[in-house]
Parts: structure tokens; sequence; C-alpha cells
């Protein structure tokens, strides 16, 4: 799907209000939804679209990330829109409270949530990428009845609540009128079967909670709470929906030494006030040891020097940034009375001519 700016897919500005965006959902669901579009064969790409602009802008974190970064920052971020088939009832469920107002989209079993895990690493790191082992819990399907809930050996037999069909009708008002609803059975969650004997290890449930660990690659340049998404290493589904995904959020620890703007860092030098007035070097530390910078005659407290390509890379790939170095000038406190005699003789040298920063 070709991507659009989503406040021209809803036709609202940049500027609307929750409630706009919500309204401006609900009026293109009514007019693009597939169901009363049959004759439109781009009604539900169409559909699509306005749900996946709603799931972002109504959304004040994604909504912000969009603003700022557009398309390309959503994906950095970990963010794929929920609007597969078989998944278009999620919108639904956010706005209308579960009630589909057009009743013929049907339900697929419901998808497993999504799991968080967080990795911690050192701002050295960030340099390269990285493969990190997260573990957490999470809903599996249990090994035992392979997710069907029924002993093994034992068998499955045809639900009595929905005879089979995995769904209930349900007559509701919306603000579309009178419509009815099929729900999903909430004896089978949709199957159409129940367990004659439940299986001994979920209790009947098809699934287990276990700790399970994962190997994640962390891209290089990454910042700290930024997010790494793994679709399907998250919870289970019911009732064989798909699993949820795995969203691991990246802690960067800060380091005393720099300051982190982007790539670029910053960091700071102390420089003997001789060492300015005459010129010289220094040695700064950079994230891969300590290297020497120039420092210019008649250098001033608070200049800026370079190290270029000493910072970090950007997340997308391409040259690192820069290290810029502050110098900080140090003036001696316990001069001998040979030094102090020498500097006395500097300043008085200093005084008989126009002063000059450079």
């Amino acid at each position: 799907m070709a991507q659009h700016d989503y406040y021209e897919v809803l036709g609202v500005d940049r500027s609307a209000s929750e409630g706009d965006i919500k309204k401006a959902f609900r009026r293109l669901a009514r007019d693009l939804h597939p169901d009363v579009n049959a004759h439109d064969p781009e009604a539900e790409e169409k559909f699509k679209e306005a749900a996946e602009a709603y799931e972002v802008l109504s959304d004040p974190s994604r909504r912000q990330t969009y603003d700022t970064f557009g398309h390309k920052g959503l994906r950095f971020d970990g963010f794929e829109p929920s609007t597969p088939p078989g998944s278009l009832q999620d919108i639904f469920d956010a706005i209308f409270g579960g009630s589909d107002p057009f009743s013929g989209l049907g339900r697929a079993p419901s998808a497993g949530a999504d799991v968080a895990a967080v990795v911690e690493m050192e701002l050295s790191d960030v340099l390269e990428d990285q493969m990190r082992e997260v573990s957490f819990e999470a809903i599996t399907v249990c090994e035992r009845c392979r997710g069907n809930g029924a002993e093994p050996g034992t068998p499955i037999e045809t639900c009595p609540k929905c005879g089979g069909s995995g769904q209930l009708q349900q007559v509701s008002q919306s603000l579309f009128g009178q419509v009815v609803r099929a729900m999903r059975c909430d004896r089978c969650g949709g199957d159409g079967r129940v367990p004659e004997t439940p299986c001994e290890r979920c209790g009947g449930a098809g699934r287990i909670a276990e700790t399970r660990a994962w190997e994640v690659d962390i891209p290089a340049g990454i910042e700290d709470g930024q997010r790494v998404r793994i679709a399907g290493a998250g919870h289970a589904g019911p009732a064989g929906g798909r699993q949820g995904d795995l969203y691991v959020q990246v802690a960067v620890a800060p380091d005393e030494r720099f300051t982190r703007q982007g790539t670029e860092l910053i960091a700071r030098a102390q420089v003997p006030v001789t060492t300015a007035i005459v010129g010289g070097e220094v040695f700064v530390p950079t994230l891969q040891g300590e290297v020497a910078i120039a420092v210019r005659a008649g250098t001033q407290h608070g200049d800026v020097g370079l190290l270029r390509g000493r910072g970090l890379p950007p997340l997308q790939g391409g040259r690192r940034g820069d290290q810029h170095v502050v110098f900080e000038l140090v003036v001696p406190t316990d001069l001998d009375p040979e030094q102090r005699e020498a500097a006395e003789r500097l300043a008085d040298s200093l005084e008989r001519q126009p002063s000059s920063r450079r």
C-alpha cells in the first residue's frame, strides 16, 4: 500500500483534536467499509488505510513520532499497522467498544497480547550492532494438548452453547441504527468445539505461561528509550489466534564523560593555561580510548575543538557523527617563587602590547 499523509487520509488538519480524529474515522468507516462497498474493489484497501491513519493519530506517542519523523520514524519505533485481514475488528473494538456497526466482517480468533522486555547497554555498545538475549514471561501453546485443550487421546465435542458455529447472534443499537452482530462464543472461544476431558497441564485452556528466551538484534545508533519489535514473539492468541509481538526497550546507560545529542557527542578537556597561550595538544576520552586533540595558540576558556567521526552512527546507517570537545582552561594555584617570577614577567610583557584574541 502506498504511504499517504495520514492527516490527508482522514481529511483533518494537523492541529485536529483527538475527538476530531475519531469523528473523521467514524465517517470514513461508514463510507469505506468493504461490506458496504462491495461494488468497489478498492474499498477494502481504502478502509485499511483509514484504519492505519486512525491507529497512528489517535495514539499521542505515535502521533508525535509521525509529526516529527514521518513514516520512517514510525518504522524505526517498531510500529506495524494492525490492519491485515483478520484484525480489522481490533479497530472497531477501540472505537465502537467492540460493536462492529456493519456486522458482516465476522471475527477471527483474537491475537495474543504483546510482551515488553528491557535490554541495558553501555554508550560504547551503540557503536555497533549488538545481539542480546532477553528473558520474559509469555503465554505459549500447551505442548501436551498442542493447543486444543483436550487431554491426549480424549475426544473434542461440538460446543453446546453455539452449536459448533463458534458465534452467538446479538441484536444491538448503534449510531447507524439496529444491527445484528455475530460475537465469538465465550464457551469455545470461537472454535466451535470443546474438550470432553480438559488437558491436565493447561486445564483446557490450550495455553500455559512459561519463561522464554529470545535473541534480539539491537541496531547500531539506537537511542535510550527506543524499542525493537519482534513480530510473533509475544503471547499466543486464544483459539489458535496469532501470537502477539515482543517489544524490547533499549536502556542506554549514561556515560558521565559525554553528553549525547543524536549522533554527536560532547566532552570536556582541561587545558593548562600555558598550553592555551602557546598551543599544543591534550588527550581527551572517546568511546574507543583516549586520543590527542590539537590546542591552538590563544585558545580561550569555552572554545570548542572537533574530533571528526568520533561520535555515534546514525540508526539508518552511514558515517558516524563527530565529537565536540569543550576546552576548560586550568589556572595553577601553587606556583613556586621561580614560576611566579616568570609569570609576572609574562604579565608585564603582555600589558605592554595590545591584547588580541588570536
